[in-house]
């Protein structure tokens, strides 16, 4: 358990909105910022103000009237921020910028929130900047700033145990994709708060987290120092799911652990600078991670030990950290060989088409010559395929016309290509429900909570299908085990990925 807070942030153009917005937030959060700041072009007068102030319930209140610079909803001067802040009510917080606290404490000495924003980046010296809003005589200090790298958030995690030692209450928080697991791990660290919106959409900041998550998923006020933190790495990564497959299982399991997403651009820097218990700059207990694109290759030269299974796919989707020892795995193969065995049976002698020669079709092609199949590999891009091929001894063949009635040469078909996915290629199939007549099965690796445009085909055709979500929820059990020596509790984890998922589509 940890003493932080969250504070959902409420922002409306008219105050109508607002006060619809204050009511819902009020059974969820610790604290309610209210950004007058967002209100449209209207003379905030002290009527209007106190009509707003009428509906305050016994949550308490962060009044926020920030200018455009800052990251606020308007251009305003000094004079008008002052006559804004004279004019408001009495709230359990007031934000305010570091120019205009000489100015108020003459009139009143509120629990005042000293707060910078930086939307450029880190600060050039974010220690002085921490010591110039100490000075000001602010109750708490809040800094913010744009990350763009992970190793971005190093200052954050320094800024709170400087703030710890020196008994100061602090908010520092690093923005963006870059920065969100900084919202969600930070009150374990001794943040005053995080901020939070209360709907996706509803952001105030960049890399907030929606109120549900905090509590639902992640359980942020459950975290403590010792909390073991584990994470998926890629880049990018806010689409990732499997914050909301791994969360659910730790809870499940009654291991304090959290898993966040990580934006990591340069894996050297993170591993040199975060991991590795030599060189690191900071100490967050990582546990482990889950690697995804573009670093199930990169990562491996910074490892201890990898597996020969991983060594043999060349890639690691997996890190253990043990006593200091990071050791690679790869459970792709493990997630799309179980669930199809476990659907279409013995494999050996099937005759298998495999499309795609990336870094899914590596793991595809290991686990399927291990059941000592007959495996094709199709590409559009020849070289590829061949080059795949001859790693591993199997036939391969360029993505052309001729390969249009792929039913009457093979048995079971693994489509992974990008051809599903979310964007443009998103309501393309390889092929119609004619062309795979003759096939006993379709294995689509693309995750999504309906059909693809492939297993919507395949089904026309009466064949056997599994998706994506099978193998996702597969690999991340295997991953689950290898962290915690303990049973995945599957169907937690695929519950957790299907609310994801149906979230998503509403």
């Amino acid at each position: 358990m940890n003493q932080g807070k969250i504070c959902i942030s409420v922002s409306a153009k008219t105050p109508v909105e607002l006060i619809e917005q204050i009511r819902r937030a009020e059974s969820v959060a610790d604290i309610i910022e209210v950004r007058f700041d967002s209100l449209a072009e209207i003379p905030l007068s002290g009527e209007v103000l106190s009509n707003i102030f009428k509906h305050k319930a016994k949550t308490p209140w962060i009044a926020t009237f920030r200018p455009h610079e800052q990251g606020g909803g308007r251009e305003m001067t000094l004079k008008e921020r002052e006559s804004f802040w004279t004019a408001a009510p009495g709230s359990e917080f007031r934000d305010v910028e570091e120019d205009i606290i000489p100015i108020l404490m003459k009139v009143w000495q509120p629990t005042l929130i000293c707060s910078q924003h930086d939307f450029a980046g880190v600060p050039v010296d974010i220690d002085a900047l921490y010591e110039r809003l100490v000075g000001t005589g602010a109750d708490i200090v809040k800094i913010a700033y744009a990350a763009a790298d992970i190793t971005d958030t190093i200052p954050v995690w320094r800024l709170l145990k400087r703030a710890k030692t020196e008994n100061k209450r602090i908010i520092p928080i690093a923005m963006g994709d870059a920065g969100k697991f900084t919202r969600i791990i930070g009150t374990a660290r001794g943040a005053f708060l995080t901020y939070a919106p209360l709907d996706e959409g509803g952001e105030t900041a960049p890399g907030q987290v929606t109120a549900r998550d905090l509590v639902d998923v992640y359980r942020v006020k459950e975290r403590g120092e010792h909390t073991a933190v584990f994470g998926v790495i890629g880049d990018p990564i806010s689409q990732s799911l499997s914050p909301y497959m791994h969360n659910p299982a730790f809870t499940a399991s009654g291991i304090d652990a959290v898993f966040v997403s990580l934006l990591v651009k340069d894996i050297g820097e993170f591993m040199r600078r975060m991991v590795r218990a030599e060189t690191r700059e900071v100490d967050l207990n990582f546990g482990g991670f889950s690697v995804t694109m573009p670093h199930k290759q990169s990562i491996m030269p910074f490892l201890d030990v990898v597996t020969p299974m991983a060594e043999a796919i060349g890639a690691v989707n997996t890190v253990e950290i043990e006593d200091g020892v990071l050791t690679g795995y790869n459970t792709d193969a493990y997630g799309f060989i179980t669930p199809l065995l476990e659907k279409f049976g013995a494999l050996e002698g099937a005759r298998v088409a495999v499309f795609g020669a990336g870094g899914a079709a590596r793991a595809v092609v290991y686990a399927l010559k291990h059941e000592s199949t007959d495996i094709t590999i199709f590409a559009r891009d020849a070289k590829k395929a061949n080059d795949l091929a001859a790693e591993f001894g199997v036939g391969a063949a360029a993505i052309t016309n001729k390969n249009l009635r792929i039913g009457g040469s093979f048995d079971i078909l693994v489509d992974a290509t990008p051809l599903g996915m979310e964007g443009p290629l998103e309501n393309k199939a390889l092929f119609t429900a004619d062309e795979l007549d003759g096939l006993k099965f379709v294995f689509d690796l693309v995750t999504k909570p309906a059909d693809t445009p492939i297993i919507r085909e395949a089904k026309l055709a009466g064949i056997s299908t599994l998706g994506g979500l099978e193998m996702l929820v597969a690999q991340g059990a295997r991953q689950f085990q290898i962290w915690t020596a303990t049973k995945p509790p599957l169907e937690a984890m695929k519950a957790g990925v299907l609310d994801r998922m149906k979230h998503l589509q509403k």
